[in-house]
């Protein structure tokens, strides 16, 4: 049903008594956000170790002498020549809030299984600052429930967004957060799958106020990578 079209003053009635609605759900964010960080913690007493540019780490060297650890699951599987489209789409928009971050105590790092190589080359590809790091001989993406070996998946269903699901994929997208103490303990936070970070996609929140909203046939239905726009106006931003 296309929108009505009213009076200045009709328009200011019904957009006040829309706002009540919009700070309702402010609110609730708060409770949850507060909720959230009251969650029980997990000490991980695992050894992660991880490829990176600077040789071998653990997941405790990756907090880079921050507290807190923001680890984002890149889908790329071993055998995949770029990365996904999707998780591409989120690390633009984390990228531009790095610098922040790691100014505010907390450290983000993307994980993949590609070999460190295939990582390295893409993260140069894309611009992104942040590091890039591979689980490539580790369980760590099993572990916690973003990649599946043959086996799993030949059982029809994976645990994945804390239920049982149907897919066919190898590895799929999600994050986790990380506190380190004072003791040098490690635990494990908060996790989040699907559409569970999708409040971190900028652009997605911008298009939500618009008239014509999201306007895709499905989810990212439109999105490309950054350098894989059309125009001669992005050829020249991505040129520089």
């Amino acid at each position: 049903m296309e929108p009505r079209i009213v009076s200045r003053e009709q328009w200011i009635m019904e957009r006040k008594a829309f706002l009540e609605k919009e700070k309702e759900l402010t609110h609730l964010r708060d409770r949850l956000n507060a909720e959230r960080r009251a969650l029980p913690r997990v000490r991980i007493t695992k050894e992660y170790v991880f490829d990176t540019m600077e040789g071998k780490k653990t997941l405790a060297d990756l907090f880079e002498g921050r507290s807190q650890l923001i680890v984002g699951h890149f889908m790329f599987s071993p055998d995949w020549d770029a990365g996904c489209v999707g998780c591409s789409f989120g690390n633009d928009h984390v990228d531009a809030a790095y610098q922040h971050l790691q100014h505010h105590d907390v450290t983000y790092v993307a994980i993949g299984r590609a070999p460190l190589a295939k990582l390295e080359a893409y993260r140069k590809r894309m611009g992104w600052r942040f590091n890039f790091v591979s689980s490539f001989e580790s369980d760590f993406n099993y572990d916690f429930n973003v990649s599946f070996t043959k086996d799993d998946l030949a059982k029809g269903k994976v645990y994945y967004n804390y239920t049982m699901i149907e897919t066919k994929m190898e590895d799929l997208p999600g994050g986790s957060v990380f506190l380190k103490d004072q003791n040098g303990d490690i635990f494990h936070t908060y996790s989040d799958f699907g559409r569970g970070g999708e409040e971190v996609l900028g652009a997605y929140m911008l298009l939500d106020v618009t008239p014509k909203g999201r306007n895709e046939t499905h989810a990212m239905s439109w999105v490309k990578r950054h350098d894989e726009y059309e125009g001669e106006a992005m050829r020249r931003v991505y040129a520089a």
